[in-house]
């Protein structure tokens, strides 16, 4: 159960609950509209947090639903000056008798979280439903009319598949436009200037300098390709804000406004070229910048692109081929050579080899046989099979892993608070300095000159804007989550992408995280009267309730040997030393030495056998019986193949590992010893593993802990970053914040490098920001910049740090 993208979760509220949403905004143009949505969202009743990333264009919301719908969310975003991106389903429905069943269907979809609209027609049978792809998905539309006694069947075409996509198009094609409209009418402007600097006279050079001409050019530039900057910079003064637009807006105007005066009164110092071509580079830069921007978030779409589109149903009348978003669980799959696996379930009949490297990263096939697990979008690579539908829509693995890569692509790093901080002051900071350089020029530099007072503070004004800031991070943060997720590494928030750069210290679960997991019996001694086959008939009754790994490697052990183990009675599991049990009632009792000890059972003539066993890297279990020694079972797991090369490259990387296990210290050492690891915590009781991390993070460092069993949570939970080796179990997933789909150690290396390269990353980008407008607003103030070059450099500016944060594609782990 890996965490959902929409949840709810307790709340203080009246209702006791809220629902949490991510929506897909557009219309921002700098880090500054990000943080007006924030704050406007904030102050709905209802609202408990939003949090708002520019470079994602995506809003995280976790609201009441008592108090508040998703469509007044929708309507105060669009309120703000921004469009909520809303995704499209249409259904056919089957089972309506009257225009009171078509209202019925209709109120039902509207009820759900997650739905803005939805209109049923009852002539035409058909349900048109506008919804967030964050919030729902079109199973559990489908799922909702079903609830209510009919069948809704998908008929939306495949554009309205990828809506985002859809949406992104959409602005670069506007963009486009855009340009070339502004390009056209800029550029004969760019001419005049470039004529009249070199002196060039002729008919076509005099007619460029008409200042009428000029004006009819520029004005459709100003107003038309210029629009969307006035309507942005409206939206945000309105709402006690403001943000690029505004800036870009005051600045263009003033040179155009200034240009037409100077048309009136006969001024031949004319501007309308600045404006013109301004607003051009600003548009290049923005086009530039949403086509890079696309590029972030390609491992979301190329994960959404390896789901299967239909699956062939063994249904009662013979096979039949269904979308995937009509599988059921529990129906019964056909999957045939070189078809991907549609959804996860557990294969009934057949055998073959299955590509995981979607879900682990891991490009060696693996064999799949009765009984085995397979997830879908992988793909089948020979033998052909059926298996059984367990998980389908959001519950599968594929769709669990796109939903944590969303949430993490649209949360926000601690280290973006600066930028945001930065961001929320640099507009307003921006307009007054640009206003004391034109008072500055006009009042003591230059006194009287307007003309070189206007152009020193458009150039503040267009060299300021705060775009590459606000992107800085959120680009960094896309792509290497984007990435990990690439290698199997699933990070749940840009916070833990952080955090992991910092590590100083790693606590290694031993069962399942250094080992295989899968102990096997490798000795059996008896004590006394007993024969072996008696130890491990006995050991095995007692440990059959059991569902510790030691105890079911001996049942399993006592299973291939053709002993039959019948249950105990009075069983009672001992967490940490083992179990007590009756047996023909006689008082049986298999563990460690400390559970003989306290209940007064002397083990001192056996010491040297165990001691002997525990040097050898295995665990013993000593079985008594009436409070006597009866036999001693040695037990041991195997140590993964990369586990040594891990810890030694951890080590390399500066950080302390340490090996913690509820084993002896003796048999503890001899496996830490095997990998490589000095630091050990043995005979640590499950429920202690959890203090244990608290103790090491209160000596200052900062500790990662990994492991893969429900008693790992609490530690996972306990720890700075928790990693979970994702072939462990639900509950150790669901506490961590990274999860290790390969289900080994590399991973942890891996996520790690990740990490540091991230961080560097985004330091590179706010550097470069940051020297960015602390070296070009007083150049600009100095009067040595021109508006139009610092156009340039403004567009370029975001554009390079998208561009930069790109190159985090190339990092392999």
């Amino acid at each position: 159960m890996l965490q959902k993208d929409v949840r709810t979760v307790s709340s203080q509220g009246t209702s006791g609950k809220s629902t949490t949403v991510n929506l897909k905004i557009a219309g921002m143009s700098c880090a500054a509209c990000a943080a007006r949505i924030e704050k406007g969202l904030a102050r709905l009743d209802g609202v408990e947090l939003a949090t708002v990333n520019f470079a994602a264009e995506k809003a995280g919301i976790t609201f009441d639903p008592a108090k508040l719908k998703l469509s007044d969310i929708g309507e105060k975003i669009g309120k703000l000056g921004f469009q909520v991106v809303a995704d499209k389903a249409e259904f056919k429905i089957s089972g309506m008798s009257c225009a009171a069943c078509a209202a019925r269907v209709e109120k039902s979809l509207r009820s759900m979280p997650g739905v803005y609209r939805a209109t049923v027609n009852f002539a035409a049978e058909k349900a048109a439903v506008e919804y967030s792809a964050g919030a729902l998905t079109v199973g559990e539309l489908q799922e909702r009319v079903r609830r209510i006694g009919f069948e809704a069947h998908n008929i939306a075409d495949a554009s309205e598949v990828d809506r985002e996509k859809k949406v992104r198009q959409e602005e670069i094609r506007s963009q486009r436009f855009r340009l070339i409209f502004s390009a056209v009418l800029s550029l004969p402007l760019l001419g005049a200037m470039i004529f009249h600097s070199l002196g060039i006279m002729g008919s076509v050079s005099h007619a460029l300098m008409n200042p009428y001409v000029q004006l009819a050019l520029a004005t459709p530039v100003q107003f038309v390709a210029g629009w969307p900057f006035y309507r942005g910079a409206y939206a945000a003064l309105k709402n006690g804000s403001a943000n690029m637009d505004v800036l870009v807006a005051m600045g263009t105007s003033a040179a155009y406004f200034y240009s037409i005066a100077n048309v009136i009164t006969g001024d031949p110092h004319l501007y309308f070229e600045t404006s013109a071509i301004l607003i051009t580079l600003i548009i290049l830069g923005k086009l530039l910048e949403a086509t890079a921007k696309g590029r972030t978030s390609e491992a979301i779409k190329a994960l959404m692109g390896l789901q299967a589109k239909t699956a062939r149903v063994v249904r009662s009348d013979g096979e039949a081929e269904v979308p995937v978003e009509d599988v059921q669980a529990g129906d019964i799959i056909i999957v045939r050579p070189g078809e991907k696996v549609p959804v996860d379930g557990i294969i009934i009949e057949g055998t073959s080899t299955l590509d995981e490297s979607m879900l682990t990263g891991e490009s060696v096939p693996v064999d799949k046989k009765a009984g085995d697990q397979v997830a879908g979008a992988t793909i089948n690579k020979f033998g052909s099979f059926k298996f059984q539908a367990t998980k389908v829509g959001k519950d599968t693995a594929l769709a669990q892993i796109v939903k944590i890569v969303e949430e993490a692509q649209g949360s926000k790093a601690p280290i973006q608070r600066f930028a945001d901080i930065v961001s929320g002051y640099f507009v307003p900071s921006v307009v007054s300095l640009a206003v004391l350089t034109f008072a500055a020029w006009y009042f003591i530099f230059d006194p009287g000159n307007f003309s070189r007072a206007l152009v020193n503070f458009t150039a503040v004004m267009v060299i300021a804007c705060p775009c590459a800031l606000g992107l800085a991070t959120p680009t960094s943060i896309m792509v290497g989550t984007g990435k990990g997720a690439e290698h199997g590494i699933l990070i749940k928030g840009a916070e833990h992408l952080e955090n992991a750069h910092r590590l100083t210290t790693i606590v290694l679960d031993k069962t399942g995280t250094i080992t295989k997991g899968q102990p096997e019996v490798t000795d059996i001694i008896a004590v006394g009267a007993l024969s072996r086959q008696d130890v491990l008939t006995i050991a095995a009754q007692a440990e059959k309730q059991s569902e510790h790994p030691l105890a079911q490697a001996i049942v399993k052990y006592s299973r291939e040997q053709g002993l039959a183990a019948a249950e105990a009675q009075d069983f009672t599991a001992i967490p940490g030393q083992g179990v007590k049990a009756s047996i023909g009632g006689r008082n049986i009792f298999v563990g460690t030495r400390k559970l003989m000890r306290e209940n007064n059972i002397a083990i001192e003539a056996e010491l040297a056998k165990i001691e002997q066993l525990e040097q050898q890297g295995k665990t013993v279990m000593l079985l008594a019986v009436e409070q006597a020694i009866a036999g001693l079972i040695a037990v041991a797991d195997t140590v993964k193949d990369s586990s040594a090369q891990a810890v030694a490259e951890l080590q390399q990387l500066g950080i302390e590992v340490w090996l913690i296990t509820g084993d002896n210290e003796r048999a503890a050492r001899a496996i830490a010893a095997k990998v490589g690891v000095q630091n050990v915590m043995s005979e640590v009781l499950p429920e202690h593993k959890a203090k244990k991390v608290e103790a090491l993070k209160k000596e200052g460092k900062v500790v990662a802990m990994v492991g893969d069993g429900i008693n790992d949570a609490p530690a996972l939970a306990t720890a700075d970053v928790g990693f979970a080796i994702g072939t462990g179990t639900d509950v150790a997933i669901e506490a961590a914040d990274i999860t290790l789909m390969r289900g080994d150690l590399q991973g942890v290396v891996a996520a790690i490098r990740l990490s540091k390269a991230t961080m560097r990353n985004i330091k590179q980008n706010l550097f470069w920001a940051l020297i960015y407008n602390s070296v070009g607003i007083p150049i600009a103030a100095a009067g040595y910049l021109s508006p139009v070059l610092a156009g340039a450099a403004m567009a370029s500016s975001s554009v390079s740090v998208v561009i930069n944060a790109l190159r985090l594609k190339r990092f392999q782990p």
